[in-house]
């Protein structure tokens, strides 16, 4: 599985939130919904994307931004406008002096915002709340605010998007879900293959002739009894070849990297309430539960016990 599937495709990633925002200036909102993923694009009229810990990003009608969590910031229409309201959890929306007006600003099936008139700025949003393990390695990679241009050929995806949001028939979320994906992936994969964009280098390596074929190795089997000299073999490479390659281009020897691939993929199997630690030991190529437990505990600083009850509980991710 390549990061972006696992992105979309773990536990909790269906389900995304969407929202029609409509604003007149000046308007400003502060989103503290410590989600770990954000898309949005402004349909009419440009929005600033105010990071905490980042310079701030214009977004202009038909640029796509996705907004890494889970630290805050603010979406305004200009960058001395003073947050007037603030998105927290569960997506409730409060004024700065404390009242909940989530209900009061309704304007509609998915549909949100000024009353007065069709808005100088119109937003479409779409937030993931919990993307998989493997979704995470690529999430740590990205700026606090991703912005592609409006010239990556989204727009036909946005216009359905809008068209679809404010429908309310049988099968909607499922359709809007899609769509969202679409978009996404459509995002990131301009930003993977920009070789200025600063793409993790483990996502490159998949283009390797030597690297890019060890890896779908370890991907597709990572229960297999590897060695550096197995999967040299596999490749038709030289040990010495394959491990100086390895690392040159990953940046980690192969090893190294299948061990931290094990631990990413027993992550998200301990997130099933039925799967034991044994079971999910024998998944990912550990010869027993111990063995896992030692090595999650070594790596992530908790048992997978603790990693389980934490995640079931819907602990956000920080």
């Amino acid at each position: 599985m390549d990061a972006i599937t696992g992105l979309l495709e773990g536990p909790k990633a269906r389900g995304a939130f969407l929202l029609k925002s409509v604003f007149n200036p000046p308007w400003a909102l502060r989103i503290e919904d410590r989600a770990p993923i954000s898309v949005g694009t402004m349909v009419r009229g440009d929005a600033w994307v105010r990071p905490d810990h980042a310079a701030p990003v214009l977004l202009r009608p038909g640029d796509v931004a996705v907004m890494r969590g889970p630290d805050p910031y603010v979406i305004s229409d200009a960058l001395d406008t003073a947050v007037q309201l603030t998105v927290g959890a569960d997506q409730q929306c409060n004024t700065v002096a404390g009242e909940n007006v989530t209900e009061t600003m309704a304007l509609g099936v998915r549909t949100w915002g000024d009353a007065l008139g069709e808005g100088s700025a119109v937003m479409l949003s779409g937030t993931y709340q919990a993307p998989s393990e493997i979704g995470r390695r690529l999430l740590s990679t990205l700026p606090a605010v991703l912005v592609r241009p409006a010239d990556e050929g989204n727009d036909p995806l946005i216009g359905l998007l809008a068209k679809e949001m404010v429908r309310d028939e049988p099968g909607q979320e499922l359709v809007l879900d899609r769509l969202l994906d679409l978009l996404l992936v459509n995002v990131l994969r301009g930003w993977l293959a920009d070789p200025d964009s600063g793409a993790p280098a483990w996502h490159r390596a998949q283009s390797d002739p030597v690297v890019g074929p060890a890896l779908r190795l370890l991907h597709d089997s990572p229960a297999h009894a590897w060695t550096v000299e197995s999967i040299a073999r596999k490749v038709g490479v030289s040990r010495a070849q394959l491990a100086r390659r390895f690392t040159d281009v990953v940046g980690e020897p192969p090893m190294a990297y299948l061990a931290g691939w094990r631990l990413t993929l027993a992550a998200d199997l301990l997130r099933e309430p039925d799967a034991t630690l044994a079971t999910v030991a024998r998944r990912v190529g550990y010869s027993s539960g111990f063995a896992l437990s030692s090595a999650f505990k070594r790596v992530r600083g908790v048992t997978p016990q603790e990693y389980r009850a934490r995640a079931l509980a819907g602990t956000p991710w920080t």
